[in-house]
Formats: C-alpha cells, structure tokens, sequence
C-alpha cells in the first residue's frame, strides 16, 4: 500500500475527521450578524496558553493554494481578506478584500436564504474603517468566520448552513475525469493538493507532497495534478490525515533530527491499534504518551510493561499476542525542502516485525554503566551528534537514515560512527549515549560482538580497547597526582591524537603517567599500587609481536578506543571491595 493510500484510509478512522472538502484550520475570530448584515457580536475564539493567545482549530472550508497570487478563501479567511485589515504595511490588502467581495458576490449570486443574504449585506456594508469600531487590535490577521446572531449561539456558522453546503458541494462523477490512483474510482483530479502544515522547519503557510509546477515536471500535455491523477476528495483525506497526525498534541508525531515522523496503526480491534500507537511512540520518545486521566494510568503503566519486555529481548507474540500480527503499522518520516516536502523514510510493517526490529536495536545500545537518565528518545541520541548539542545542527539526513536502518533491522548509517567520533574529538565528552551508538555500529556493521563487550571486559585483547583502557589509566593516575582542578587534563589535550595515532603521543603519556604514580605513591601508596596494578594487566594482554602502539587506528579501532576508554574510567568510579594489601599499605 502507497503512502497516500495508506494516509487516505487513516482519514475514515479518525474521529471527527472535517467532512469532504472541509479541513481543519486555526480561527480566533468569529463575527455574528444580524439579518441586515450589520454587526451584532464579536467572539474572540482564542484559547489562553500561558502567556499568548492560540486560536481555536476549526473545520472550515479547505483553503486554497496561496503563492504570490491573491486568492480568497469561501466563507473565511484572515483579516486582510475578510475585513481589509492587517497589521502589517498592507501592500495589497485593498485587492485582496475587493477579491474576497467579488469573489463570494459571484458565487453566491440569487440567494433566498438569511444567512447567505446577511453576509452579502454585511459584504456591501463594511469598510475597514469600522474594524477599530468593533475589534481590539490583536485580532488584525486572525482567521475570521461568520454567522447568523442566532445560529451562532449554537455554534452554527456560516459555512455550516445547508445552502452554503449546496454551494460547497462539488461532489465527485462517475462520468467525468480520470482514474484516481488512490482510490482506483473515476473522479475529477485536483489540480492542485491540500497544503501540508506542521512539518519542523518548512513553510508556515504548508508545503507539497505531490505537485508539478514547472514545465520540466510535467509530461504527456498533462498541466499540474493531472500528471499524476489523485481525485479532489482523496487528495483531501490523505491531507486531512498527514495535518492531522502533524499536529503538535496529536499523539501521532516525533520530532527526529530534520525529520517530522508521524505514525498510526491499522487493525480490526482499535483498542490494539492505539495500544501499539502509545507503545511506539514511548519507543522513540518525545510523542504525547501521558495519562490524560486516571482511567489513562493503567493503560500508561501497561505501555511500559509491555515496552521494558520488548527492550528485554521478549518476542511480543509472547508478550502482547493481539499486538504481533494482527496491527499493521505505518511511520513516516518528513522533511522540508523549499515548497516542497521530502520524504525522509517510510515504513508499513507488521507492529510485530517492528517491536523485534526494536528490541534488537535495544540490545545493540545495551551498555554498563547505562545513562543515569534511563533509555533516551531517539533524538537525544542524535543531539549527541550535533555542535553544542542542538537539534537543528544534527547532520542532514542523518535522523532519517538511523531511524530507518533501527525499524528495518538494516546495518545502521555509517556517517552515524564518523560524526560521533568528530564530536569526541572536538569536545571530548565520551557519555553512555555516545559509547553505546558505537558499541551498537561495531555490533550490527561490523559483527564485533566479543570485540565491543556491553561492559568493561578485562580479558579482551582488541589494541584499539585496549589503548582506550590504558588513556583511562593515563587519566586517572594524573587526576589522582593533579586533583579535579586542573585546567586541561591529558584528555582535553590527547584524547584526538592517542584515538588515531597513538604512536605520536603515548610514549609522552607513558613517561608523565611515571611522574603522577610516584606523586600518588607518596601520599596514597594504596592507590598506586592498584594504579600500577592495572596499567600492567593492560599492558599484559597487548600483542607481544606488533607494536603496542601503532601509527594510525582505523575507525572502527576509534570507536573500540572510546568503548574500552568509557568502560575502564567507570570502573574506576565503580564501588569495590578494598583488597587486605591496599588497607595494610595505605594505614
């Protein structure tokens, strides 16, 4: 199934989905009239969130395509249309109020009923000099609607009224147009398709999936949609689904790196759909998972249960039986690229399929000492990818990349071990998040199981582990001899170098680490035996026919230098029993 087809049947499902032709939009604003078209009263639709102002999400007429042409919307639209006024220099607000006018004078035309005939009339009276009349100042360029006084007071307006409906109703044919692609039915094609909203980092007023608006694009004689046949009413529900799920509270996105992922679940029992929903996005964190009430907390706990069982390694036919086979589930991933949207990755799987491709992801991140913090989000791992730790700086394509190769079980991007050792090098900050994205590269790319241990293994003889061990050795010896006060450690100066050329610098650390273990030794003679101690036993386990230490490490030897370097320097830290000699020693 496409991805349109897909989003266009998550639209029926979806509880008070707008009708055909309809979509959801922000309005603040909404005037009542009375039957002469003056103004009776003014609503401010907007809802108080903290400090600001958040208009209200309404069905309403589907907006039409703005670029540089002025074009209205039917029966609402912003201020500068509807009412001639706008807060900013208002260049062309004169043109698009006249065309709001024209535009519903014509299509309206001979009309009997009240409300179309009220709002004609309050068309023929108005003049934006009145909006300081009526209106406070933070409502120039809010979305504006209209009713009837009295149909207002039941939330009845303007574009709700039956012959508004009449008006609106273009309906599809079953003898004109073509074949819709998504839905196989003879209707007429949309020449241009519903905006895409809420994608991070693209256009305010919405962006494309689907659109040709070069002469290079299209083929056949074919203008704009009709290159690629999508019936009006079908370009509305897979719009109508993507805005929806795209929506910041909707429970059906996370933010990955550059990529908007939205996600739903497709099963006859929707109880298990929306349970796979809340167990997907705890997975990759940052979804709307909370419990909206008590009757949520059992529902919120069984999640987790279920979520730490998957990370254990426990097939979810054992775990969840409904859950394995029987939900189809969809994750897509979206990026901005100018007007248009790209699609970053797209998934349909079996929620089974998915939860074992996790839980291998799962144990490829397995790591000791694990992150204080628990299990992070999928985009706190890459925030550790990106210059000082912000979103917006993680290297392009690198979310979608990663995010495809953990839900299809496929060897994970390379470019994912190249940015992670840059950002060692340049800050020298070697975390769990870091240590564990490599342990799992060097696991799934490389087959290195027994090479990159989930904890510190004092038997492993891989040369990049263990120089990684010994600069923790180097370190500790020197913070022992120094204190925590000093102002650049052997980390901050050679941790680059001692990762890919050990030779240029470990003889240097070799003869300093001396000088700290006999400052040590005169102070705490304890700690320098277990220092020598260790230093020795690393030693011990390198090669004794090559060079202990090299001119260069490739990158996976890189990434084995960090892993053995996080294991040792914690273990370090690690609570441990005091050997009988060191009590003797330091008494």
């Amino acid at each position: 199934m496409t991805i349109l087809q897909s989003l266009a049947r998550a639209y029926e499902r979806i509880p008070d989905a707008p009708r055909p032709g309809f979509a959801m939009q922000k309005i603040g604003l909404a005037i009542g009239l009375n039957p002469g078209g003056t103004i009776a009263t003014v609503t401010d639709l907007r809802e108080a969130q903290g400090k600001k102002k958040v208009a209200r999400q309404m069905p309403v007429p589907a907006p039409v395509k703005r670029t540089v042409a002025i074009l209205p919307n039917t029966f609402w639209d912003k201020t500068s249309y509807a009412l001639g006024v706008t807060a900013g220099s208002g260049k062309r607000t004169v043109q698009e109020h006249q065309a709001f006018v024209d535009h519903h004078r014509k299509l309206i035309g001979a009309t009997d009923d009240p409300g179309l005939l009220a709002f004609l009339r309050f068309l023929d009276l108005w003049q934006p000099e009145m909006f300081e009349a009526h209106f406070s100042e933070d409502l120039r360029d809010e979305n504006v609607v209209f009713a009837l006084e009295d149909e207002r007071l039941q939330n009845i307006h303007l574009h709700g009224r039956p012959a508004a409906l009449k008006i609106l109703n273009t309906g599809d044919t079953e003898g004109g147009g073509q074949i819709c692609l998504i839905s196989g039915k003879r209707a007429p094609v949309a020449r241009l398709h519903p905006a895409i909203k809420g994608v991070w980092g693209g256009q305010s007023s919405g962006g494309s999936i689907v659109s040709f608006n070069l002469d290079a694009f299209e083929s056949y004689g074919h203008e704009q949609g009709e290159n690629a046949p999508v019936s009006e009413s079908a370009a509305e529900a897979y719009a109508g689904a993507l805005n929806h799920f795209l929506q910041k509270d909707s429970g059906h996105r996370v933010q990955i790196g550059d990529a908007s992922t939205v996600f739903w679940a497709e099963a006859d029992d929707t109880q298990m759909a929306a349970l796979s929903e809340k167990i997907f996005g705890a997975m990759v964190g940052g979804a709307d998972t909370k419990a909206s009430a008590a009757e949520d907390e059992a529902a919120a706990k069984r999640v987790g249960i279920v979520l730490e069982k998957i990370r254990a390694g426990q097939a979810l036919k054992d775990v969840e039986p409904k859950l394995g086979e029987g939900v189809r589930f969809y994750v897509l991933g979206l990026a901005p690229n100018a007007a248009r949207i790209s699609v970053r990755f797209w998934l349909a799987e079996s929620f089974g399929e998915l939860a074992k491709n996790y839980g291998r992801y799962s144990a490829d991140m397995r790591i000791a000492p694990p992150d204080p913090h628990g299990t992070r989000a999928l985009w706190q791992y890459l925030s550790e990818t990106a210059v000082l730790g912000k979103r917006e700086n993680v290297p392009p394509n690198l979310a979608g990349e990663w995010t495809r190769a953990i839900l299809t079980g496929t060897p994970y991007p390379l470019t994912l071990l190249n940015t992670v050792l840059m950002r060692i090098r340049s800050d020298g900050i070697i975390n769990a998040r870091r240590a564990s994205m490599l342990k799992a590269i060097l696991v799934r790319n490389f087959r290195k199981e027994k090479e990159a241990p989930v904890a510190l293994d004092p038997d492993n003889r891989n040369k990049g582990y263990l120089l990684g061990r010994l600069f923790a050795a180097y370190e500790h010896a020197q913070t022992g001899a120094l204190g925590r006060s000093v102002n650049a450690t052997i980390k901050d100066k050679f941790y680059g170098a001692a990762s890919a050329q050990p030779r240029k610098v470990f003889a240097r650390l070799e003869a300093g680490s001396a000088n700290h273990l006999s400052k040590i030794g005169k102070v705490r003679p304890g700690q320098r035996i277990h220092m020598e101690r260790t230093i020795g036993e690393i030693m011990d386990l390198m090669d004794p026919n090559s060079d202990p230490f090299p001119a260069t490490l490739s990158a996976t030897e890189q990434a084995l230098f960090g892993l053995g370097y996080y294991h040792q320097r914690n273990a370090f830290f690690a609570p441990k029993e005091i050997s009988s000699e060191e009590t003797s020693t330091d008494a």
